[in-house]
């Protein structure tokens, strides 16, 4: 990080189902410092889709207000988190010609050659969010991580390639903007919690990422030190909680305390009591529930979350690939025992992933769910297409394809 960007304010705004977090950080000379953290219900959103704009855009307005008065800053512009069914990836192979005379590699011919595996057919009512370069091959010999300086005649790269329909990042966008903010970028969601919890050595030997939410649970495969396949499944830690509250017969208020709590993953397992007490549906009265219940009820829904996951990386992943571990983060990452059940299911060694590489307020952030909201602070000013705002006047709509351009600046 130069001198020129300390002091620098960035701010992230993970607009999620069940929850609205942003977080503000400041550059330092050590790396991002986390100065301000504000969260509010979310009541808009479905399964990461907005389905009430207002109730969206209040949520955002809640959230930033909060960062805001404990950063003391000002917040004018955010990295925005999107998620959702809609975001599909596929992998895309560009080849160039070497322009320069004395064939070596400049930084217009790895724009170039990305730009040229941004080339596919993604239909009028989609648009690109991200293109991120794999590896590079200069000459046939692949595996280049930086192929600037390196001569050669012919540059290829392997790029992660994500779309997003138009209809749901505009009105995204639209949230945004009637809040007040404009967005300095957009980032897949699982990009920004894996830039908050992986090591870099995880995404070389090979690590899949599941950021359980609200309504959503998101996937990044990492293999080779890039991303491979990322996806979003339609299920998330919600609907463990009302599957307690259908079960127990209680309010989701109580379901989600119980899930938070008591609910366990593991059989035999000695956290907390072997009954409980639980408050019906009325409020006057009470029933009295064995864990071996509530995990019945419990386990049939996180497995079903695993399944679908393992189904994505069976169908997408090459057979070649190897993975070695398993990180579990978001907010359904609580679930106490969830990494040997992951661990487990999976057959790969599991954890819990915190967001680590940032200093300030850690107590405050150091927990599963806000991964995102941190990693979005984190990636987006290295991202593939984020970049500082110009300070030039433009609707946000008009922006869109300013956010989606470059890769190199």
């Amino acid at each position: 990080m130069s001198k020129s960007q300390w002091g620098t304010t960035i701010a992230g705004l993970d607009i999620g189902t069940t929850k609205t977090c942003a977080v503000v950080a400041t550059a330092t000379a050590s790396g991002l410092e986390i100065i301000g953290v504000g969260e509010a219900p979310s009541t808009g959103l479905r399964k990461g889709v907005i389905t009430d704009l207002e109730e969206t855009v209040r949520s955002i307005e809640a959230a930033t207000e909060k960062a805001e008065r404990m950063a003391g800053v000002h917040i004018s512009h955010v990295y925005v988190g999107v998620t959702g069914e809609h975001v599909q990836s596929t992998n895309n192979r560009g080849v160039v010609a070497i322009s320069g005379e004395d064939r070596e590699v400049v930084r217009s011919d790895v724009k170039r050659v990305v730009d040229a595996s941004k080339l596919i057919n993604v239909g009028a009512e989609r648009q690109i969010i991200h293109a991120l370069p794999r590896q590079f091959t200069v000459d046939g010999h692949d595996g280049v991580t930086d192929p600037v300086g390196m001569s050669g005649a012919r540059l290829e790269v392997d790029t992660h390639i994500i779309t997003g329909g138009n209809t749901f990042i505009t009105n995204v966008l639209k949230c945004v903007h009637r809040a007040g903010l404009e967005p300095a970028g957009l980032v897949f969601e699982p990009l920004a919690s894996s830039a908050a919890t992986l090591l870099a050595e995880e995404k070389h030997v090979g690590v899949v990422l599941l950021d359980i939410g609200g309504g959503t649970t998101d996937i990044a495969v990492y293999s080779g030190g890039g991303a491979i396949h990322t996806a979003t499944i339609p299920v998330g830690g919600n609907i463990l909680t009302n599957d307690i509250a259908l079960g127990l017969k209680t309010s989701t208020a109580e379901a989600e305390l119980i899930k938070r709590t008591i609910a366990s993953a593991v059989k035999d397992d000695e956290h907390g009591r072997a009954d409980f007490v639980v408050k019906t549906l009325d409020g006057r009265t009470t029933v009295t529930v064995t864990r071996a219940q509530l995990r019945a009820i419990v386990m049939p829904r996180l497995l079903e979350i695993f399944r679908l996951a393992k189904a994505q990386l069976a169908e997408r992943l090459p057979r070649e690939v190897i993975l070695a571990e398993v990180v579990i983060t978001g907010g359904g990452a609580h679930l106490h025992g969830i990494e040997q059940a992951a661990s487990e299911f999976f057959g790969l060694p599991a954890r819990v992933g915190v967001p680590t590489s940032v200093t300030g307020l850690t107590d405050a952030v150091r927990q599963p769910e806000f991964a995102t909201a941190v990693g979005l602070v984190l990636f987006g000013p290295k991202g593939d297409g984020a970049t500082w705002h110009n300070g030039r006047s433009a609707t946000v709509f008009g922006k869109v394809a300013g956010w989606f351009g470059d890769l190199w600046n």
